[in-house]
């Protein structure tokens, strides 16, 4: 019973930090681009990661590595700072709350990928999942139709960012999954992060970090931290709990976003404002949340991610 309460709660409190973060990163966008931020967290969290593993003497060896492995390496990473990047990016464009509901595709590709690269099989729970999360996306995005798919627009160009920073997602977590047999998923981790701190140097703007509020530097402050703490949370809870329970319940981090957004409208209704409501937003983000989780719930295997 003490492992399962252990378990739930480190999945929710990941829940939450993944929930609120995009609040806290459409506050450091009002001062820095997303590639200085992304730059920023993963230099904080790749020198944590550092001092953790050179304690245990367990840092990782890549020339010992095979080349077809540093070449995985090297494309993993790539595809995870085009995650992070495209992810932050997509909050100059729309609402906290819609990024982290169209991010709950991520798992369903991640499933359509195992099936195509490793040959595994769909199971009714899986199938019923993916159609009720794609059926929410629909009723989500029923009052904005017309600018989905009309001309290109910052709404439909936001959307499209999001998508892309879960198709890259997906690309690295299938990668993981080989990149596993032979790094640990700290070492990896911190691999991954020291190449894509080399990949965004020539791009950041570190200039701007003098022209930050006291609000702007604690927003940075947070989301650096929980760069960090969500991760170890997730990676713990994993090692307690059943994987297909963690990922059911990561996967209401939209409810803790909208609460997050609700919040924020008031304490600064000049920087935020909570998406149009109505009853098909409202079955189409319970549809989507309710479809990540049923999916979740039915897999045997879950790909630990990096965030």
């Amino acid at each position: 019973m003490k492992f399962r309460l252990n378990g739930f709660f480190l999945s929710l409190i990941t829940a939450v930090l993944w929930g609120i973060l995009p609040v806290f990163l459409q506050i450091c966008l009002q001062a820095l681009d997303s590639m200085t931020i992304t730059w920023i967290r993963f230099l904080f969290a790749g020198l944590v990661v550092f001092v953790l593993l050179s304690s245990q003497n367990a840092l990782p060896n890549i020339l010992k590595q095979l080349p077809r492995a540093q070449f995985i390496l090297l494309i993993a990473a790539l595809a995870l700072v085009v995650n992070y990047v495209s992810n932050v990016k997509s909050l100059d464009y729309v609402n906290p709350e819609t990024v982290q509901v169209v991010m709950q595709i991520a798992p369903i590709l991640l499933m359509l990928g195992g099936i195509v690269f490793y040959k595994e099989h769909l199971n009714h729970l899986e199938i019923i999942g993916a159609v009720t999360l794609f059926v929410g996306l629909w009723l989500f995005f029923s009052p904005n139709l017309s600018l989905l798919f009309s001309s290109i627009n910052s709404y439909n160009s936001g959307i499209l960012l999001v998508v892309l920073a879960a198709v890259t997602w997906v690309a690295y977590a299938l990668m993981q999954k080989v990149l596993l047999r032979s790094f640990t998923a700290k070492q990896l981790t911190l691999l991954i992060y020291f190449i894509g701190i080399f990949a965004l140097t020539p791009f950041i703007h570190l200039s701007a970090l003098t022209d930050l509020t006291q609000l702007q530097w604690f927003a940075l402050l947070f989301c650096c931290l929980n760069t960090v703490i969500a991760y170890g949370c997730f990676t713990e809870a994993l090692n307690v709990w059943s994987a297909a329970k963690v990922s059911a319940v990561i996967a209401t981090g939209p409810v803790f976003t909208f609460i997050s957004v609700v919040i924020a409208q008031q304490l600064l209704p000049e920087q935020f404002s909570l998406i149009k409501l109505n009853e098909f937003v409202l079955l189409g983000a319970v549809c989507v949340v309710g479809g990540s989780m049923t999916t979740a719930l039915a897999k045997r295997k879950v790909i630990k991610p990096v965030v």
